[in-house]
């Protein structure tokens, strides 16, 4: 299951559908790009509220999901706490995904 989700993060991210890290994933949201938020689970709680805040008021669904670690490596980058999907399908997959594994 964790690695269907973030092959899918990789394959938005070579599509160039992904923004990273906390100010790119910030101004995604901001600016309407944005269409899921995923916040790595070792993220401080600072981050994960400031997203979980933004997200709400933007109406972006928000998920802590996987480490920075995997995060980062998904989508071929060094740590990150932070992802944004800035592509409609590739965001409606994921989050089907990460539903069914949290049923």
């Amino acid at each position: 299951m964790t690695d269907q989700i973030l092959s899918m993060l990789g394959l938005a991210a070579k599509s160039g559908n992904v923004a990273s890290g906390e100010f790119s994933t910030e101004q995604s949201v901001k600016k309407g790009k944005s269409y899921l938020v995923m916040v790595a689970t070792d993220a401080s709680d600072n981050t994960k509220k400031n997203f979980s805040d933004m997200t709400d008021f933007y109406e972006v669904p928000f998920y802590i999901y996987g480490d920075k670690e995997s995060l980062g490596h998904a989508i071929g980058k060094e740590f990150r706490a932070s992802v944004s999907i800035n592509d409609e399908n590739f965001a409606k997959a994921v989050e089907k995904k990460l539903k069914h594994g949290q049923n």
